[in-house]
C-alpha cells in the first residue's frame, strides 16, 4: 500500500461525512414542523431569561449551544496552549487573519452586496422585527440606529431594514473564527492535529476577549447598535461556560479514568453530540423562518454570495501568507482553514439572543452553516492538491 494510500484521511462519523445532507433535511423538517405547529418555535422561543422584562437568553438555544460547545471545549489541552509561542508564525498569522482582517473584509463584502447589489432585490421597503437591545427603554416611535422603537403582540420592539439584518448576522459571522469543524478540515487535508488544536485553543481565549469588542464595534458602524453588555453576556454563556466545564471535566475525568479512556472512549461518545444540537437548533430557526424561504428562496442566495466570497478571500489570503512565511503544508492548510471558516455555533446563539428567534440576522447565520460544508470540502480537496506548492519537514 502506498504512502498516498495509507495516510488518506476520511470523516470518521456518519453526521460529519453527510453533514449538508442533514442540513437540508433540516431546514426541510423545520419548514414543514413550521407548517404543522406554527407556535412552537415562538413558544420556545418565550422560554427564556428575561432581564428588565426583556428576553435576554433563550433557555432551548442556550442549552442547545452547551452541547455544541462542550465536546469542542474539552478536547482542548491548555498545557499545550501555553507552549503555543513556540509555534510561531502559524499562531500569529491565524490570530492576525482572524481578528485584524477577516471581521473588516467581512462587513464591507455584506455591505456591498446586500447593501448595493442585492437591495433592491431584497426590497427597500422590506423591514424586520428583532429585539429591543438589553436594557434600552424607548418610546414607541422612537429612532435608534438604523431602526424605530414599534409595539408588536404586546412587546416593544426594534423595527429596521430586512438587509441590515441579514448584515447583522454576516457580522457576527464574520467576528467567529471556528473552533469546531476546522478540526475536522485540518483532519482532511492532512494538516498538524496538534497545531490545530493548539490554534482552536489560542482563537477560543481571544474570543472571549475580542467578539464583544468587534461586534458591537461593527453592529454600530452598521447603524444596528447593540449594548456591550449584551454581547458579553453572549460570550460569557456561549463560550466561557462551555469553556469552563470543558477544563474542569476534563482534569477530573482523565484523573479519576486516565487520558487512554479520555481519549478512546469518552471523546468518542461526544463525537456526533456537537452535530446533534447543531441541527436541533437548525430545525427551530427554519420552523419560524420556513415562511419567509418559500415566499422568497432567492434570500438564502442574496446572504450565501457574500459569505462566499468572504471565505475564498480569507482562504486565499492565508494560503498565500503561509507560502510567504515559508510554512510547511501541515501547518499552512490548517492555518488558512481555520481564517475562512466560522464558528457558526456562536454566530447563531449571539444572533438569536441579540436579535430573536425569528430574525433575518439568525437567519443569516444559519444560511452560514449551509454553505460552509461544501466550500471547506472544496478547499479541502484544493489543499491536498496543492501540496507540492509548500516546503515539506
Amino acid at each position: 500500500m502506498s504512502h498516498a494510500e495509507t495516510n488518506e484521511r476520511h470523516m470518521t462519523s456518519v453526521f460529519e461525512r453527510y453533514l449538508t445532507l442533514w442540513v437540508a433535511l433540516c431546514i426541510v423538517g423545520g419548514i414543514l414542523l413550521g407548517k404543522v405547529a406554527p407556535d412552537l418555535a415562538k413558544t420556545l422561543d418565550g422560554m427564556a431569561i428575561f432581564v428588565n422584562d426583556a428576553p435576554v437568553v433563550s433557555i432551548p438555544i442556550a442549552i442547545c449551544l452547551f452541547f455544541m460547545m462542550y465536546p469542542i471545549m474539552v478536547k482542548i489541552d491548555f498545557a499545550e496552549v501555553v507552549k503555543a509561542g513556540k509555534s510561531g508564525k502559524p499562531v500569529f498569522l491565524t490570530l492576525f487573519l482572524n481578528w485584524a482582517i477577516k471581521p473588516f473584509t467581512m462587513y464591507g463584502i455584506a455591505l456591498f452586496f446586500l447593501g448595493t447589489v442585492f437591495y433592491n432585490l431584497i426590497g427597500p421597503e422590506a423591514v424586520d422585527l428583532v429585539k429591543m437591545p438589553f436594557g434600552l427603554d424607548l418610546p414607541v416611535g422612537a429612532a435608534h440606529g438604523a431602526g424605530t422603537v414599534v409595539m408588536q403582540n404586546g412587546m416593544k420592539m426594534l423595527q429596521i431594514p430586512l438587509w441590515r439584518s441579514y448584515l447583522a448576522g454576516c457580522i457576527l459571522l464574520g467576528i467567529a473564527p471556528c473552533t469546531a469543524m476546522v478540526l475536522v478540515w485540518g483532519y482532511l487535508s492532512r494538516g498538524n492535529d496538534g497545531l490545530t488544536l493548539v490554534m482552536v485553543a489560542v482563537n477560543s481565549l481571544t474570543m472571549l476577549v475580542l467578539y464583544g469588542v468587534l461586534g458591537g464595534y461593527l453592529l454600530g458602524v452598521g447603524q444596528l447598535p447593540v449594548p456591550w453588555q449584551a454581547l458579553l453576556l453572549s460570550i460569557a454563556i456561549y463560550v466561557a461556560l462551555p469553556l469552563v466545564a470543558g477544563f474542569a471535566s476534563r482534569k477530573l475525568i482523565i484523573k479519576s479514568k486516565g487520558e487512554k479512556w479520555f481519549k478512546e472512549k469518552f471523546l468518542h461518545f461526544l463525537t456526533p453530540i456537537t452535530i446533534i444540537a447543531l441541527l436541533t437548533t437548525l430545525v427551530l430557526l427554519f420552523s419560524f423562518k420556513g415562511e419567509v424561504i418559500v415566499a422568497n428562496p432567492l434570500t438564502i442566495l442574496y446572504i450565501a454570495v457574500p459569505l462566499f466570497i468572504q471565505t475564498i478571500f480569507i482562504f486565499a489570503l492565508g494560503y498565500a501568507a503561509a507560502k510567504i512565511l515559508g510554512l510547511t503544508y501541515d501547518m499552512a492548510a490548517p492555518a488558512a482553514m481555520i481564517g475562512a471558516s466560522n464558528h457558526f455555533e456562536v454566530a447563531i446563539a449571539t444572533a438569536v439572543m441579540l436579535f430573536g428567534l425569528s430574525s433575518g440576522a439568525a437567519l443569516a447565520t444559519v444560511v452560514g452553516v449551509l454553505i460552509e460544508v461544501p466550500v471547506m470540502l472544496m478547499l479541502v480537496k484544493f489543499c491536498l492538491n496543492t501540496q507540492g506548492w509548500f516546503k515539506t519537514r
